[in-house]
């Protein structure tokens, strides 16, 4: 087991990593930006390092820098947490080059499933249904042309992407080529990647994707699925797990396409399989994440599997005790993810309590909100016995919610809990767009 362990990141998910390596023993280095010197991640670690100013090209994506951070303190691993260079098989490469333990899938595979084009390719050969695409395409001529031979409505993506980078929804050519640019600058700079596919719309559909655990003796432990479909423009607000559209029988048909795919790809570490799912009840594999995802929590909450100590143990060698018949969820998990919308210094911060509530957050009195990172401030997840209870306990939970200082969308959540088309269970990746439209109107 590692006796050190570098992370690669900032915000909640640092702090997540260091508390998980506290509990298992093992010393912790944080690296963060002049802009985050006070934070949280920075105060928890046993030992930390400034690696640059505030922009992320110019720290947080700084390779050199981390990898030289590594070296000075003695780290034998690093952990890239989500985002920056959690899916940068040119890292992972370099961290190996300098004897320094990636921890997150081999570089290699990390390349070949980083690229969502290649990877729908390799899925489909492991015997998922994949949606129709491209692979990366020259540029926006070569886009043109296999738009006409797809047909529209498309998904315009980047090829390295995640947390809805890089993506645009098109509907005709003339839109396509309007998006080209967008989406090139913006998957450049969230992951200095500008390269672009396209994919048939699936619309509407509900965005359901499997929690994988693998390790490199070939075993694979699926912990479930996660609804993902309360989204605005591509981002996640809500995600609960069990999804109230899957019924018994296509979970387990889902567990085992998931964890057969799994190994015939030979994967190792965590990951997360995302599918869209028809107004039929088909699966459509949309793509892979090769890293720990911002909702591993509400996964955590219902199973009980620490993932973020598996991802360590696997990188360690150490194969899973936990096998898929120890996997039964009992209950229902919601998160919501309190997102600031605008800058701001905390003044008053009041965290819910009581069984089963967990809140993920860097905040302390004091944080300041600048606009050079992600806008997530924490995330708020219960668990319950029913579905039912889950939603009143996470309306207790948000209503006792207090951030002063930094305007955040809880109210939002809040009026999301209560709508009737999401109590329901019956929304998908319409509901947001539609209940914004509606709004809009009314104004």
């Amino acid at each position: 087991m590692f006796s050190r362990i570098l992370i690669a990141n900032r915000g909640e998910i640092a702090v997540r990593i260091i508390r998980a390596c506290r509990e298992m023993g093992i010393g912790t280095v944080a690296v963060y930006s002049e802009a985050d010197r006070d934070a949280l991640h920075v105060q928890l670690a046993d030992a930390s390092y400034c690696i640059g100013r505030a922009p992320a090209s110019e720290s947080y994506l700084d390779e050199k820098q981390i990898i030289r951070a590594a070296l000075v303190s003695g780290a034998q691993a690093i952990h890239p947490g989500y985002g920056f260079l959690s899916e940068n098989a040119h890292f992972a490469r370099e961290c190996r080059r300098n004897g320094i333990c990636f921890i997150g899938p081999d570089p290699d595979l990390m390349e070949s499933l980083s690229d969502k084009a290649i990877l729908k390719e390799k899925a489909a050969k492991a015997g998922l249904t994949v949606i129709p695409g491209t692979l990366s395409l020259a540029g926006p001529d070569e886009a043109r042309e296999s738009g006409r031979r797809l047909g529209y409505p498309l998904m315009l993506k980047a090829c390295a992407g995640g947390g809805g980078r890089g993506i645009r929804k098109v509907a005709d050519e003339e839109a396509l080529l309007a998006a080209w640019p967008e989406a090139e600058a913006e998957a450049l700079a969230a992951f200095g990647d500008g390269s672009l596919y396209l994919e048939k719309c699936i619309y509407p559909a509900r965005h359901i994707e499997l929690q994988i655990l693998a390790d490199e003796q070939g075993d694979v432990l699926v912990l479930g699925e996660r609804d993902c479909s309360v989204q605005r423009r591509n981002q996640k607000l809500i995600e609960e797990t069990p999804s109230p559209a899957v019924s018994p029988r296509q979970r387990e048909r889902l567990v085992s396409l998931g964890a057969q795919a799994a190994k015939k790809l030979h994967y190792t570490g965590a990951g997360t399989m995302e599918f869209l799912m028809d107004t039929d009840g088909r699966f459509w594999f949309m793509e892979m994440n090769v890293r720990l995802q911002v909702e591993h929590t509400v996964t955590e909450m219902l199973t009980g599997v620490d993932i973020v100590k598996w991802q360590i143990r696997i990188a360690a060698g150490i194969p899973l005790s936990i096998t898929q018949k120890n996997i039964r969820p009992d209950g229902n998990a919601i998160e919501c993810r309190i997102n600031a919308s605008g800058c701001g210094t905390l003044g008053t911060l009041h965290v819910p309590g009581g069984p089963d509530v967990r809140f993920d957050t860097a905040l302390v009195e004091g944080s300041q909100v600048s606009p050079f990172y992600d806008s997530l401030l924490g995330k708020l997840a219960v668990r319950a016995l029913t579905r039912e209870e889950a939603l009143r306990k996470m309306r207790a939970a948000l209503s006792e919610l207090v951030i002063e200082g930094i305007p955040c969308n809880i109210r939002e959540q809040m009026r999301i809990l209560e709508d009737e088309t999401f109590t329901s269970g019956a929304y998908d990746l319409t509901f947001i767009p539609e209940r914004d439209a509606e709004q809009s109107r009314k104004i």
